[in-house]
């Protein structure tokens, strides 16, 4: 056999991934390197972009998470192949970097249609679907706005892979240090919006800045000069493709309307809308009262009443655990707050128990500072960012009443749903303490979210009351130390003078019921809440779609329509 010298085989390598007019740009490797960091910045960028679009509509919980990844990652493998095919068939630059240029445009649009899109998707699918709908819609609207940018910023690797590699000398070095370029830019990718850009300017600018970023590449690219085949000095006269120009006009237009992009786009004169390290966040308000929202397809999260009334929703039942704990017979009634929220637990607490100490834990700092600035939350009422169960694990103190309202979107944190989490609840209680929990996803079939909940409860505490609230999915649940919950609330409640209070308090001590323990727990190893969760919405759902199907099927989508 003829042997084969390395240095022909370098020179055939050099030869077959060369393109036939090579831009100048390219003979610095720097910029390929470059290129692949920001290829892989910008794919983690979209990633955590595309939780925030979808967590309005569709949560922001592990569920929703696994599908984003899911898509993402199919959209990745199928670039990575077509790339690699792609670059050994036509080792053409212009191409690659074509598909940055469309994929630059693609993400920019995300901000001004990706909203319209999810709700187009969902409206179709809700009458089409009658299970797992958040699952199917999720993932069919991660297919239509996600996987095909990603796919092209897919095709980026392999393909420099091509342009990069000229000799076996040094192929496993180059090859190398793309993937490394590619794993630093991602790892930036990440910490980046969600510590940076999405609090400071929101989802809708992340999305145009890390689109620029992809577009400037492509235009330090295209604009380039050529150099003709054997003469690596001269360069070559060169027209720049129309679509160049189509695509920074695309651009410049996305950033002209979807700059300042609202997720609840069909909200107006809103008082506050922004987003957070954790949450996308609204606050509006009219002449009755003040509301907070979290997630705009999941409702109110908080209420502040001007005049200073009852809110007529879960806080009111929740205020039955300060009598339960004795709190118009105690000197001082010290209350923690789990989920602190805007404070409208705390504010109805300081107003109606004069003894009263209250604290809170609440994750998100931006939440504490609009409780500060739009709903009165008392300066005197100290809050602490930070998880409620690190909170319970990192201090010592007990008290006479904790409130556990740490519901987020559909679900409830599962590090705050279990065994281990409600014994620690107990632990920090006083001899005669009592836990309250607000249950928002009241469901009816067995084996729901709510009877997970109350059932693990019933292992810690040895009697515990719920209660439905009427008008609402909430449910109060009340667990103590002590035993004859209900003749401590009775007792305490004979002393109450404020009237509507009073009521109030009746009326929720005539629905509670005494809990019988079944078989369903919760651990630190196995909490499927959010599958619990998305069964309760998907019953939610069902319900209030059920009359507008029945107006379809009779009518049309005109009868629909005219309905809508």
């Amino acid at each position: 056999m003829k042997e084969i010298k390395k240095e022909t085989i370098n020179e055939t390598i050099k030869e077959t991934n060369k393109p036939i007019q090579e831009r100048k740009i390219l003979q610095n490797k720097m910029y390929l390197y470059l290129t692949e960091f920001f290829a892989g910045m910008s794919v983690m960028a979209v990633e955590l972009g595309a939780s925030r679009l979808l967590a309005p509509y569709f949560s922001s919980s592990q569920i929703v998470w696994t599908i984003i990844i899911g898509t993402i990652m199919i959209a990745m493998a199928l670039g990575n192949i077509y790339g690699g095919r792609s670059a050994d068939k036509t080792p053409n630059p212009d191409k690659l970097y074509g598909r940055i240029l469309f994929a630059a445009v693609w993400i920019a649009a995300i901000p001004v249609v990706g909203k319209y899109i999810i709700l187009g998707i969902s409206g179709l699918l809700i009458f089409a679907v009658s299970s797992n709908f958040l699952v199917i819609a999720a993932f069919a609207a991660c297919m239509v706005i996600f996987v095909f940018p990603l796919f092209l910023l897919g095709t980026v690797t392999p393909s420099l892979v091509k342009y990069t590699v000229d000799s076996l000398d040094d192929n496993g070095k180059t090859v190398g240090n793309l993937n490394a370029a590619n794993t630093i830019g991602s790892i930036i990718g990440t910490f980046v919006p969600t510590f940076i850009s999405i609090p400071a300017v929101g989802t809708s600018i992340t999305f145009l800045i890390f689109a620029g970023i992809l577009l400037l590449l492509a235009v330090l690219y295209f604009i380039s000069p050529k150099t003709e085949e054997g003469h690596p000095g001269k360069k070559s006269s060169q027209k720049l493709p129309r679509k160049f120009f189509a695509a920074i006009l695309l651009f410049l237009l996305c950033c002209l309307f979807g700059h300042n992009s609202s997720f609840a786009f069909w909200q107006e004169n809103l008082t506050y809308e922004g987003e957070s390290v954790y949450n996308y966040l609204q606050v509006y308000e009219n002449e009755k009262e003040v509301a907070l929202s979290t997630n705009v397809l999941f409702g109110v999260q908080s209420v502040y009443r001007k005049d200073q009334e009852l809110t007529g929703m879960y806080y009111d039942y929740a205020m039955a655990a300060p009598y339960m704990a004795g709190g118009k017979e105690k000197e001082q009634l010290d209350v923690l707050i789990l989920g602190m929220g805007t404070g409208t637990y705390a504010t109805q607490c300081q107003r109606y128990f004069e003894n009263i100490h209250v604290e809170g834990v609440e994750i998100d700092e931006k939440i504490t500072n609009l409780a500060r600035t739009y709903f009165e939350l008392s300066p005197g009422i100290k809050v602490t960012t930070y998880d409620g169960r690190a909170y319970l694990n990192a201090v010592d103190e007990t008290y006479d009443v904790i409130m556990v309202d740490a519901y987020q979107d559909i679900t409830i944190p599962f590090q705050m749903s279990s065994v281990e989490f409600f014994t620690l609840v107990k632990d920090h209680l006083n001899e005669d303490g009592v836990m309250v929990v607000n249950m928002n996803m009241r469901g009816n079939k067995e084996g729901n979210i709510n009877q997970y909940l109350s059932d693990t409860i019933a292992r810690v505490f040895p009697e515990i009351y719920t209660v439905d609230v009427p008008g609402s999915t909430n449910r109060e649940l009340f667990a103590g130390n002590q035993e004859d919950l209900l003749g401590t609330f009775q007792r305490n409640l004979s002393k109450e003078t404020d009237e509507e209070l009073f009521h109030m308090m009746e009326q929720a001590g005539d629905s509670m019921a005494l809990y019988q323990q079944g078989e369903y727990c919760m651990t630190d190893d196995k909490a499927p809440v959010e599958l619990l969760g998305m069964k309760v919405i998907d019953e939610l759902i069902k319900r209030e779609v059920e009359y507008y199907r029945d107006v379809y099927e009779r009518e049309g989508w005109k009868g629909l329509l005219s309905e809508l």
